[in-house]
């Protein structure tokens, strides 16, 4: 009698508040889910985590001296991808955001090259942006990190305190000269640490070029970084 009950409630919760799949729109998808097993297996995984000298480090060499580097998904101008990434920045999909840190987290505990990590680092959003949209994309990824991976999330070890332009029509120089001396670290809360730097997307670099930087200056011992796309440097 209980279970036709909750069969019951489930069915009318769901005429009157569907659960349907961030992705494709299916309902196909479990309850405490964004995405549906299709388009969990249509994701365009960059298996970047387990090969130390991947296209992400390398994109660094020179710049910053990074300890490992991985972005979980590959980013397409028509893919599922862009279509999850512009839920989760403009349509407040904050859910979606923690489904997709926990994937990365659970590839991440699984990369050798990245077991040294001690903190999360969610790259940090000017207050004025973060009003605006209600949340960090980059601290959602965090908590999902850190759900699969046991590691601890800390927004405080650096702030934008200055609100940059917009990097879309930049190229990378001018990327690097917005983003130069924007970012400032907490000697308290860096010193020694090795810190795992979280963002959305890497592009160019220089954003999270700028802000490891600063985390390398405050006294971090490492600085490793994680994005969940990869994306080419014009989008």
């Amino acid at each position: 009698m209980l279970r036709q009950l909750y069969n019951w409630r489930e069915s009318m919760l769901h005429i009157f508040f569907p659960h349907t799949c961030s992705g494709c729109g299916s309902d196909n998808i479990n309850a405490d889910g964004q995405l549906c097993l299709s388009c969990l297996s249509e994701l365009p995984r960059t298996d970047f985590e387990k090969w130390p000298d991947n296209p992400v480090f390398r994109k660094f060499t020179g710049r910053l001296p990074l300890t490992a580097a991985a972005s979980l998904l590959y980013f397409g101008r028509h893919s599922l991808t862009r279509q999850l990434m512009h839920r989760l920045k403009y349509r407040n999909d904050q859910p979606l955001g923690l489904q997709l840190g926990l994937l990365m987290g659970q590839q991440l505990a699984q990369a050798p090259h990245f077991q040294h990590i001690d903190v999360l680092v969610p790259l940090p959003l000017h207050k004025s942006r973060e009003r605006k949209r209600g949340y960090n994309q980059s601290l959602l990824l965090c908590r999902g990190i850190s759900e699969a991976w046991n590691k601890k999330v800390n927004d405080k070890c650096v702030i934008r305190p200055e609100a940059t332009n917009t990097q879309t029509r930049m190229d990378r120089l001018e990327r690097w000269e917005n983003m130069d001396g924007r970012f400032r670290a907490s000697p308290e809360q860096c010193n020694g640490k090795n810190i795992l730097l979280v963002d959305d997307v890497v592009t160019t670099g220089a954003t999270m070029e700028a802000c490891g930087t600063a985390l390398l200056k405050a006294g971090a011992n490492s600085v490793s970084l994680a994005t969940l796309c990869y994306a080419a440097e014009r989008l």
